[in-house]
């Protein structure tokens, strides 16, 4: 999986891939002739006394050096440049993939897991591939012709290999194998870390209003020892890799003596061929250390690669159409025709025989008990999700068959929590249309009820607003919600509950200012109120995900009990007449 991502997010940069292989290889090279050209300056110069030829071998290697150095820059810059450029484009499939999700997919792997696949995760492959640049691709050349080089030097003296070699990669390979498994459980402990911290900062007014502090620290102190004790068990096991590679360094550093020293004795060796036998001995086990540590980043890049892969196989469940609907001869026409929706796995639908039309200049409300699927119905309007059964149609186009971004803009949703993003007031409301002027925001503001309060601010339109929008009221933050609205000037308004934060005389200014702006356009509602919809052209009753009632407020008083019941629940026998 890994290999496979990889693979597939670098193929645009293969020029930079080659160039940085180059540049290895002449790097790696220079520094392997190096140890053989200070092996003939001891053999044939300083033994010698010839200061010639150690001046001039000297020269030699200090521009092998240079070349070296240089070479070892670029690999540098165009291995980091390439990593990062990876990193870059992982994060963004991810991003991409993520935006297509339905609320079913992201429901699936949960906020905060998708958070960390998408920066902890990304982060691990990334800086992977940089040490592979950086340090893997020099390895195996550095390793083999080192081997090369030192046979060069002394054939029985390199028998020495064939012990310390394996044994380096018998360490390796069973370290490994053990943190593979548990690299997989501290990703997964990672994700519950993050998402209990999600929950307890969303929630912190509901743990304090229930004085639940106390739990709530338990819950994240289990959690964080869970995290710490994998990560103690991951520490333990790699703290054992380095001491174990140096202990083999060295006693093949005293074993290479010793035999060196016997066969310079026997005059079998020369004192400069040891030394380059040495330097090669180093530079072959210092390939494998940097491998070794590259094998101790892969299993958790693997794991890690197999989260972000899961994201980008997983796909939406509102599959765009393969040939969209792109312009329309209708306007503002929503209708429903026998509409079910079933969440899945669930046993019975939520909706049930849903068949409606609203028209534009008409307001259409729908009202029923808690749980009767009115907030469900919204959901399928502007596609957030797609009908079990039956069909959605805006403006006599099946939803499922429109283009996505004309069904955006003839549709614009109000939803029963409104979020605003971090930024000011006006990059809020030019959400919708970045074309908006100031004097179409103001009017809008107007419209929502909620020039007052933005008048208020010193700041005004480029008052800050914070993620969530969490600086400002309920009520507030609803209106601005309903001006963002606004601004975009859809064919078809959705209203989900969308008053609920407002006083009475505030939500009255705001329908009848609304009715005004909106009177050729299609206006669907769903209130808990019923002075907010009474008024409606058009009211739909839901029981059970069932229409149990259409009408007007005067015809379902007189002739549905459901509504009635609901209506006299709130108001008096007076009120409702």
């Amino acid at each position: 999986m890994l290999i496979k991502l990889i693979r597939a997010h670098l193929r645009p940069y293969r020029r930079d891939i080659v160039l940085l292989v180059i540049l290895q290889l002449i790097q790696t090279s220079a520094t392997l002739y190096l140890p053989t050209l200070n092996a003939d300056i001891i053999d044939k110069g300083v033994v010698r006394e010839d200061n010639g030829y150690i001046l001039r071998t000297g020269g030699v290697m200090l521009g092998v050096s240079v070349l070296q150095i240089a070479c070892s820059i670029g690999a540098v810059y165009f291995g980091a440049r390439t990593a990062m450029a990876l990193g870059r484009d992982v994060r963004a499939s991810v991003f991409d993939r993520v935006q297509s999700f339905s609320a079913r997919e992201v429901g699936q792997f949960g906020a905060p897991s998708l958070i960390t696949r998408t920066t902890n995760d990304i982060q691990q492959v990334q800086m992977l591939v940089l040490m592979t640049f950086t340090l893997m691709v020099s390895a195996p050349i550095m390793c083999v012709g080192g081997i090369i080089l030192a046979l060069n030097q002394d054939v029985q003296l390199s028998y020495l290999l064939i012990g310390i070699v394996p044994t380096l990669g018998v360490i390796v390979g069973v370290i490994v194998s053990r943190l593979r498994p548990l690299f997989r459980r501290l990703q997964d402990d990672l994700d519950t870390v993050n998402r209990i911290l999600r929950e307890q900062i969303s929630g912190l007014r509901v743990i304090r209003a229930f004085v639940k502090d106390d739990h709530e620290r338990e819950r994240f102190a289990v959690a964080n020892d869970e995290l710490t004790d994998v990560s103690w068990r991951v520490g333990r096991i790699m703290a054992l890799m380095f001491p174990l590679v140096m202990t083999v360094v060295s006693l093949s550093s005293v074993a290479v003596m010793w035999f060196g020293a016997h066969r310079i004795d026997d005059h079998s060796m020369q004192i400069g061929s040891l030394t380059a036998f040495l330097s090669y001995l180093m530079q072959i086990l210092m390939s494998v250390m940097m491998a070794t540590f590259m094998f101790m980043m892969v299993p958790r890049a693997e794991v890690c690669a197999e989260r972000i892969q899961e994201v980008l196989d997983t796909g939406s469940t509102l599959a765009p159409p393969l040939q969209p609907v792109t312009s329309v001869d209708r306007r503002g026409f929503v209708e429903l025709r026998d509409v079910e929706f079933r969440y899945p796995g669930a046993e019975a639908a939520v909706l049930r025989g849903i068949t409606f039309t609203a028209r534009p200049g008409q307001t259409t409300a729908v009202i029923g008990s808690t749980g009767s699927g009115k907030t469900t119905l919204m959901t399928l309007l502007p596609r957030l999700s797609d009908v079990s059964d039956g069909s959605v149609l805006v403006n006599g186009v099946d939803v499922r068959d429109l283009d996505p971004a004309l069904l955006a803009r003839s549709v614009a949703l109000v939803p029963q929590k409104p979020y605003l993003f971090s930024g000011t007031i006006a990059s809020n409301l030019r959400y919708g249309n970045p074309e908006a002027t100031d004097e179409d925001l103001w009017q809008a503001l107007d419209v929502a009820q909620a020039r007052s309060f933005v008048e208020a601010m010193p700041e005004g339109l480029d008052a800050p607003i914070s993620q969530g929008g969490t600086n400002v009221s309920g009520g507030q933050r609803q209106r601005l919600a309903i001006a963002r609205a606004l601004v975009r000037r859809p064919e078809v308004y959705l209203f989900d509950d969308s008053f609920s934060a407002l006083d009475y005389a505030t939500d009255a200014r705001l329908r009848a200012t609304l009715r005004r702006e909106t009177e050729d356009a299609t206006v669907i509602i769903v209130a808990q109120r019923v002075n907010t919809i009474r008024d409606a052209d058009r009211i739909i009753v839901l029981d059970e995900g069932e229409v149990v009632g259409d009408g007007t407020h005067t015809e379902l008083m007189a002739g549905n009990p459901t509504y009635r019941e609901i209506v006299l629940s709130q108001l008096t026998e007076e009120e409702a007449a």
